[in-house]
């Protein structure tokens, strides 16, 4: 008979065998805190134009060398629970703004570590809660007062480059005066007459070879392939585009064919040829001069395709077949059959070029086109990647200002200007709030520091000075990235500007996840489901240790 085996008293007695449970202060908030703040501190000093990049090797072991913080907290595996409610805040600002994850990390990070040192003095996670909820609230409200300049035209493209060159500044320091006019002439050629903009709207093809000022921009759409046949430009092209195989119809099933001498059979290929350059023919009588195929192409097509001068691309991403739809007004034909004048698609020129060593497919639009294509050119992959990344946080940035033209100070200027306000505010609050209202104002300096100490300036006498100025109405002032002369600078006068949404929902998602962690005070982990054991190095990974004979 089997020996019973007592379960643990209390709570864990109500679970099933296996799982854990934490509760207190000491075991569950000071643990979260600390989480965060770990993660918090790892990507502070990739913030701003002078942060460091990161080496992450995810578990597909492919490295990244980045100091992008959305795509180094993609690639990272968070298991701690509280650790990832952070992560669901940035990766929430992403999908909003498109930028400013390392913001929201950083002030959720700051806003906890002074939390923690008020639970301490003897504060409750309530009364350090509600502080934070009434300094947030406070925030958001004096942050639209901090407006200094709107986006007036967005199709005109020397506005919109200085309006998105802070952005490409961040991670591109160096580069971004060319790429935020490149950016702006992609974004305002892109942009319908209804305004409604989509970031999808801008495609970036990345080829190795020659510098990063070599990068041009073109209306269409690029892709890194060959043509098909022997025909590699086309002017004045309609296009039909086919997500069908451009082959003989396949029967659904197999099929035998009794063919007793060699006339037979020349009938038999005799009949199959006329029949594939019947289809040809009329796809070509149509009025077709470029097809682009979604799949197989088969060699008898293509000997059609050429005789009657088609060009033929064959394209194998569904995704940038329907992108190449939507520029050229082309319908996606399911058969093998001419397409109607509606359901063509229509480009100015479709061509092969060099770059390089690669070759490239150029549907180039000289009229009004709905999409556009980045050509990116630099030394290496990594450099590319990192370039990528900018110019996609600087779509999303003029993406986020055709739905709020509003700009406010950058350089840490409106989270300086905004820690003094929150902090006057909170004299005048009455009960234990006020201490968590200033651990606020606090935290917003957090920002600024980050900065700072990134720029290498001694970062504690620039901290009082700016603070100073602040106190006294200076709320441009920012610190400067460059190094030279002075440490600071006017966020206004230097055109470093950031969009006042990106502030709003920053600070707002920054807020509320830190809120979030501090209002767990238990935390109840249930046994993982069966299934079999990762396979590990010992080759006896399915067998228990004490049947192995060493």
């Amino acid at each position: 008979m089997a020996a019973h085996v007592p379960v643990a008293p209390g709570y864990l007695q109500m679970l099933k065998q296996g799982a854990r449970y934490y509760s207190g202060l000491e075991e569950v908030v000071h643990r979260n805190i600390e989480a965060c703040k770990q993660l918090s501190h790892c990507l502070r000093t990739s913030y701003g134009p002078n942060g460091l990049n990161k080496l992450v090797i995810n578990h597909l072991e492919k490295i990244f060398v980045t100091g992008d913080a959305a795509l180094i907290l993609r690639e990272l595996v968070v298991e701690h629970p509280a650790a990832k409610m952070l992560v669901m805040a940035t990766q929430a600002q992403e999908q909003e703004i498109g930028d400013g994850t390392n913001f929201v990390l950083i002030l959720a990070g700051s806003l906890l570590e002074n939390a923690e040192e008020l639970l301490k003095l003897g504060l409750s996670v309530s009364e350090i809660t509600e502080g934070y909820k009434v300094a947030s609230n406070k925030a958001l409200e004096l942050l639209e007062n901090l407006s200094c300049l709107s986006l007036k035209d967005i199709r005109d493209v020397t506005e919109v480059a200085a309006a998105t060159k802070p952005s490409l500044a961040s991670k591109q320091y160096g580069y971004e005066d060319f790429l935020a006019t490149l950016v702006a002439k992609s974004c305002v050629s892109a942009i319908p007459k209804s305004g409604e903009f989509s970031a999808e709207s801008i495609r970036i093809c990345k080829i190795i070879g020659a510098s990063v000022e070599d990068s041009v921009m073109l209306e269409g759409m690029v892709f890194k392939r060959e043509t098909e046949g022997t025909v590699n430009s086309v002017q004045d092209a309609k296009v039909a585009v086919y997500t069908c195989a451009f082959d003989s119809a396949k029967p659904e099933t197999k099929g035998t064919v009794l063919l007793k001498s060699a006339g037979e059979f020349m009938d038999f290929r005799k009949g199959e040829e006329a029949l594939m350059e019947s289809h040809v023919r009329d796809i070509a009588e149509a009025g077709v001069n470029v097809v682009v195929v979604g799949a197989k192409i088969g060699d008898l097509a293509l000997h059609y395709a050429d005789k009657y001068k088609l060009m033929v691309v064959k394209m194998t991403s569904r995704n940038d077949l329907r992108r190449l739809c939507k520029a050229l007004g082309a319908t996606p034909l399911l058969s093998l059959t001419p397409p109607t004048e509606d359901e063509l698609g229509s480009c100015s020129k479709v061509y092969l070029q060099e770059a390089g060593n690669t070759q490239v497919v150029i549907f180039k639009q000289n009229q009004e086109c709905p999409m556009s294509t980045i050509l990116l050119r630099g030394s290496t992959d990594r450099l590319l990647d990192n370039i990528e990344e900018a110019v996609n946080d600087a779509v999303s940035t003029y993406n986020t200002l055709i739905r709020d033209p509003r700009l406010v100070p950058g350089a840490g200027a409106t989270e300086m200007q905004l820690a003094v306000k929150i902090a006057d505010f909170g004299q005048s609050v009455p009960g234990l709030e006020q201490y968590a209202i200033h651990a606020y104002s606090k935290s917003l300096q957090s920002i600024t520091r980050a900065l700072a100490d990134n720029s290498g300036t001694q970062t504690n006498p620039v901290m009082s000075k700016l603070y100073s100025l602040h106190q006294q109405g200076e709320s441009s002032a920012g610190v400067s990235a460059d190094g030279e002369g002075t440490d600071l600078i006017d966020a206004s006068e230097a055109g470093i500007l950031d969009p006042l949404l990106l502030k709003h929902w920053g600070i707002k998602l920054a807020s509320e996840a830190a809120i979030t962690v501090l209002g767990v005070d238990q935390i109840i982990i249930a046994k993982k489901s069966g299934g079999p054991k990762p396979r590990g190095e010992n080759p006896n990974w399915d067998v228990p240790h004490d049947a192995i004979d060493n």
